[in-house]
């Protein structure tokens, strides 16, 4: 009941979210979103000290030719790779748009379970790439060009990157019949975990902070990883690395 009045007013935008063109319009929005506050803290850092405290590698800096790059091969993912896919997936699964809205408690578990097993298939997918070097070079090396993260830096991959990643997260919400609002939702939760994962700030807000015990590892985690490159292999939690031995802190 809660959340019908929210999945009333998208089924009055029903021929938009049926539009094979709606999952790229919706993931680029979204991620860039995101990725627009933090790069006006990178603005802002060189000039202020305030924020600067709080980034984690406080030498480090954002040039235009590096967002060119970013945001060039994010296009070029998205346009020549993902939409393809879509308008395919369109094809074959056409987009069913049930008249209410999920529970509030089976969406919250529902995402939450999407969260742990693409935290799971992940770490397995990142840490395989780490220790194949053929793996390494070919498909995640680009991911590593920038050992400083900023925001823009969580899709600079390669296609295969970002289009098996795609798939793990598109087949969980599918594996567990979420609904359709519980979808975009876990997309949403996704694409931000993602980027404040890259974002390069340690944030008295940060979602590392809001989790105890630090089962969550968040920017500064993730951070580690593209410094040291052989350690933090999962994107967000910490439990399969401290099970793995390659938690470092």
């Amino acid at each position: 009941m809660l959340l019908q009045p929210v999945w009333s007013f998208l089924l009055g935008h029903s021929s938009l979210l049926r539009s094979p063109f709606f999952p790229v319009f919706f993931s680029l929005t979204v991620y860039l979103m995101f990725c627009l506050p933090f790069l006006l803290l990178d603005l802002l850092s060189s000039r202020w000290s305030l924020v600067r405290r709080y980034k984690l590698q406080p030498q480090s800096s954002i040039n235009c030719t590096m967002v060119q790059s970013c945001l060039a091969l994010t296009l070029y993912n998205h346009l020549i790779f993902i939409f393809p896919l879509t308008v395919l997936n369109w094809y074959l699964r056409p987009v069913l748009l049930p008249q209410e809205a999920p529970p509030l408690p089976q969406m919250a578990a529902q995402v939450l379970v999407c969260l742990l097993l693409f935290d799971f298939q992940s770490f397995i997918w990142h840490l395989i790439h780490h220790k194949v070097p053929w793996l390494y070079r070919t498909f995640h090396k680009l991911h590593h060009t920038y050992t400083s993260t900023s925001a823009l830096t969580a899709e600079y991959s390669e296609a295969w990157e970002t289009l098996s990643l795609g798939l793990f997260a598109a087949a969980n919400s599918l594996l567990l019949g979420c609904h359709p609002l519980t979808e975009m939702l876990f997309f949403i939760v996704n694409i931000w975990l993602s980027v404040e994962d890259h974002c390069g700030y340690d944030l008295p807000w940060a979602t590392h902070r809001l989790i105890p015990f630090g089962l969550y590892g968040g920017a500064r985690h993730h951070d580690l990883h593209h410094l040291k490159s052989k350690c933090n292999y999962a994107p967000y939690f910490t439990h399969w690395d401290r099970l793995a031995g390659t938690l470092c802190t």
